[in-house]
């Protein structure tokens, strides 16, 4: 199928590839950073990576650099080819301060100091007795198979498996039937792995200087260990048929390793598990990736169940892609002084914490066949590392606050502006060009992922009926008439037709959820039966317009955004559903859905416009009973960049649906237009886009969002183009689309587009408190399809202002 006559265009040459003038040499920059930390407290050694082809180059050699001083940098080749895949690097970030850094081609001087080690040894020159391993020397190796013989103690893998540390900490994990995860207490922030077990098993477990093997695991989880649950008690990963270890990468700033369990036998299923292992310097904490060959449910993680300790349990009101956290306190090192062990994991995962005998337990559902998690310890006897408390942690209340920065570490991580010489291509093309190469990009790497029995890389979940693929869709569609390509629109249709039964039925679709973003893509079933006349789509149309017909409101007859959200008009809940009520009414001849449509906006305007501002708060609870709502108004409390932006959207669109000559219905509509768009230009970036949070530009923590910049570029562009808006409002909307390219269009090194600084999701309720750290807590993500279908719209109307 040709879905464009434009191809990928090609990359400007990098500048590492002109001859530098004489004297002196110019930098060859690949790209420039700017970094800012979120939060109120210091973030040192933050780690930074990009892969090579974000950057737009296929190998290295990359520095970073400081103004003229280079920072720790590594590059990492994570699948073993031999050739590097991502770059990282060390950011020092003081409270909400903002870093600029550099990356080029010029080579430092200066080496960074190992910080990580990750290894594993076996012996050679000895043999086989039984199960022990006699005579021999012990040596490293990248990758090792145990044999069928090797079990605990057989002193043939020196400390009995991988091991990884960092200037705070060390960890390694028995590669046998234990599969338990030790901890490794260091008094030194140097390397000291390297030496460990060399004399043999008891060496370690006395007191050094370096240190000792602290922690008692016996037949548990250990520190941070993983299994599953099988209602009573963690099932570990002991029946296995194979297990083998490779490392992945070996400092100075970060280091890896991966095990690979072939046939285990859960006690349910028998399925095969990589586990990858990693941790960067300056940090005692180890993050793990799980991936199984067949989806697990009841995934446990989780720490030995040591008496006398005390048990920290995170908080779990919180968004999904939140993290908390179980911990436990007191003296359960083997040399009887204080150690805090915890895992962290994301809301999302979480069935329940529990315990068994041996250990207490977090229960996990993996969305799909991966899962990822974090652990770590804390031991009042570690020495002095950089950035960690000299003496390590003394008392819960120091744990409670490393732990409290650590989730918001996790939960909102630092902000990234990356302005790569490969993405400035994007800037020389026309706004349809960008759409092309944006829309290719996302239908070649999605293919039909989003049709009915699909899988959804994006949410890692089977593909359904919902909003975001009804918003891509219409984009596609949209594209098809302005590039006459007829690809685009066969895939809209092949996408939303899917879903479509012969009977009208819509599969995955629940009308009883009463979910108004369910309507969005009824926008397109509107359009796919005014071109096919196709009956089916006609049916589903109704199916979607009964939903309406019962859908709950408020008193002023506004739709409830959701059954589960009771009383709540939403600014995203009028873009979903208004628009497709106004084109039913017009498709049946009904006037008061038409006018029902258009009244909601109104409302909206009634009592979510801010009038000093001109803006719109994100939502309104009419009984004010929710904890986001304010006791005396209702609204919710910020300006929520997309929820605006939604509704912006939606004022122009409705306009396409209500015939001109019911100019008493769209006279409130086309009033509204103006007035907001005056607000919006007011709080325009200088860049031309706008912040997550609109008018807080300057908080910590706020950032430049592609979503709500490409909806609000769309609204601009669409009013001058439609008339709605006057002629002068066309430069504010060219530099808002100079901008949107600019700040969140990257070309990697394979001549794919993408679009950055996407905020994947926002909402209010069930863990979403409506502060401004919520707002910022949501994840931050690329070529999310909120963002990407109004960018290709907005591509769109901008080449129209250029016509």
């Amino acid at each position: 199928m040709r879905l464009s006559a434009f191809l990928p265009v090609a990359l400007l040459v990098p500048l590492a590839c002109r001859q530098a003038p004489e004297p002196p040499p110019e930098p060859q920059v690949v790209a420039r950073v700017e970094v800012s930390n979120p939060s109120s407290f210091t973030r040192p050694d933050t780690l930074v990576t990009f892969t090579l082809d974000e950057l737009g180059v296929t190998d290295g050699p990359l520095q970073v650099w400081q103004g003229e001083a280079p920072r720790p940098t590594q590059l990492l080749d994570d699948d073993g080819d031999g050739h590097p895949d991502r770059l990282a690097f060390l950011a020092d970030l003081g409270p909400a301060e903002t870093v600029d850094y550099v990356i080029d081609r010029r080579a430092s001087e200066e080496m960074p100091a190992p910080r990580t080690h990750a290894e594993v040894s076996i012996k050679e020159g000895g043999e086989w007795q039984g199960k022990t391993y006699v005579g021999g020397t012990f040596k490293d190796v990248e990758h090792v198979t145990a044999p069928p013989q090797c079990t605990d103690h057989s002193e043939y893998i020196r400390y009995e498996g991988p091991g990884i540390e960092s200037d705070w900490v060390g960890y390694r994990i028995y590669l046998d039937w234990r599969n338990g995860f030790d901890i490794f207490g260091k008094k030194t922030a140097e390397p000291v792995l390297q030496n460990v077990g060399l004399d043999g098993y008891d060496s370690y477990h006395e007191m050094s200087d370096w240190g000792a093997d602290i922690l008692k695991v016996g037949e548990s989880l250990g520190i941070g260990g993983f299994g599953t649950w099988d209602g009573t008690k963690t099932v570990l990963v002991s029946d296995v048929q194979e297990r083998s270890t490779t490392i992945r990468a070996d400092g100075p700033i970060y280091s890896a390793f991966e095990i690979e369990y072939k046939g285990w036998n859960t006690g349910t299923a028998t399925v095969d598990l990589i586990a990858d292992f990693s941790m960067h310097a300056g940090s005692p904490m180890v993050d793990v990736s799980l991936w199984t060959s067949e989806p697990l449910d009841n995934l446990a993680i989780g720490l030995v169940a040591h008496p006398d300790t005390e048990v920290l349990s995170g908080d779990l009101d919180i968004t999904g892609q939140a993290w908390s956290y179980l911990a436990t306190w007191g003296k359960q090192s083997l040399f009887g002084d204080d150690l805090g062990m915890v895992v962290l994991f994301k809301k999302i995962d979480f069935i329940e914490q529990t315990r068994d005998e041996a250990s207490q337990v977090v229960v996990l559902r993996p969305r799909g066949k991966e899962l990822s998690y974090a652990f770590g310890a804390l031991w009042s006897g570690q020495g002095g590392g950089a950035g960690q408390q000299p003496g390590g942690v003394h008392t819960r209340e120091e744990l409670e606050t490393f732990l409290k920065e650590e989730v918001e570490r996790r939960t909102i991580p630092p902000r990234i502006r990356l302005e790569t010489e490969a993405s400035k291509v994007a800037q020389s093309l026309t706004p349809l060009q960008v759409s092309t190469q944006l829309a290719v990009t996302e239908l070649a790497r999605r293919g039909d992922s989003l049709a009915d029995g699909g899988w959804d890389t994006m949410t890692s979940q089977p593909a359904s009926w919902n909003y975001t693929t009804g918003l891509l869709a219409q984009a596609m569609d949209d594209l098809s008439t302005a590039t006459g390509d007829q690809g685009y629109a066969d895939w809209a249709q092949r996408t939303i037709g899917s879903y479509v039964a012969d009977d009208g039925t819509i599969h995955t679709y629940d009308a009883g959820d009463y979910n108004i973003d369910q309507i969005n893509s009824g926008k397109m079933l509107l359009r796919l039966y005014e071109r096919t006349g196709d009956e089916r789509y006609r049916k589903a149309i109704n199916a979607l317009a009964e939903q309406l017909a019962h859908h709950p409101r408020t008193s002023e007859g506004a739709f409830w955004h959701k059954q589960r959200y009771p009383h709540q008009l939403w600014l995203d809940g009028i873009y979903m559903g208004m628009p497709f009520l106004a084109g039913v009414g017009v498709l049946e001849g009904d006037e008061h859905k038409i006018e029902e449509a258009a009244r909601e906006f109104s409302i909206a305007r009634e009592h979510l416009r801010d009038p000093e501002t001109g803006l719109y708060f994100h939502a309104w609870d009419e009984a004010k009973e929710q904890g986001w709502a304010d006791p005396e108004t209702g609204r919710s409390r910020y300006v929520w960049g997309r929820g605006l932006g939604w509704f912006a959207m939606a004022l122009v669109d409705i306009l396409d649906v209500i015939p001109e000559d019911r100019t008493e219905v769209r006279a409130p509509l086309v009033a509204m237009i103006p007035e907001l768009a005056e607000s919006l230009v007011r709080t325009q970036d200088e860049t031309g886009v706008w912040f997550q949070i609109v008018d807080m530009p300057d908080e910590p923590g706020n950032y430049r969002e592609a979503s709500a910049s490409a909806m609000f570029t769309y609204f601009l562009a669409k009013g001058v183009n439609q008339g709605y808006l006057p002629d002068t409002y066309a430069a504010a909307a060219k530099k808002a689309y100079a901008g949107l390219v600019a700040e969140f269009v990257s070309v990697h090194a394979d001549g794919s587009y993408h679009l950055t600084n996407n905020c994947e999701v926002g909402g209010l309720g069930y863990g979403r408190d409506g502060s401004y750290r919520y707002y910022m807590s949501e994840r931050v993500v690329e070529d999310d399809p909120k963002a990407l279908g109004p960018a290709i719209m907005a591509g769109i109307q901008a080449e129209k202002l250029e016509a």
